[in-house]
């Protein structure tokens, strides 16, 4: 068994892979593992929160690992609301693990949505 395949001797993420994916998170440039998800690069990386809940600003990143939960969203690619536990890591990925503020609505204060204004 090689030290890039798994206990039953499968395949693994390549650890020396010469077209392994370059990243940014973040803005800083990461070199990730072929075959790794957003949350295997971010965990690995040491980052156990990545995003925090809108009502108490309690930390929030891998919880189930299937895409069930929704805790582990980050914003790839300009695209928001991914699930990082299902997102491989491609070549080029622009991964932000804090999301961007949303534009005020008409009337209500930036990112809030809710309010439609007055007439």
């Amino acid at each position: 068994m090689t030290p890039e395949a798994d206990h039953r001797g499968r395949p693994g993420p390549s650890t020396g892979d010469a077209g392994a994916p370059q990243v940014t998170v973040d803005g800083v440039a990461v070199t990730a593992r072929t075959g790794q998800t957003v949350a295997g690069l971010l965990v690995s990386a040491g980052r156990t929160s990545w995003r925090s809940t809108r009502g108490g600003g309690r930390p929030r990143g891998l919880f189930c690992g299937i895409g069930v939960c929704f805790d582990c969203l980050v914003e790839v690619n300009g695209v928001p609301d991914v699930r990082a536990c299902q997102r491989l890591v491609a070549d080029g990925d622009d991964i932000r693990t804090a999301p961007r503020p949303r534009p005020a609505a008409p009337g209500g204060p930036a990112g809030d949505g809710t309010r439609t204004g007055e007439a």
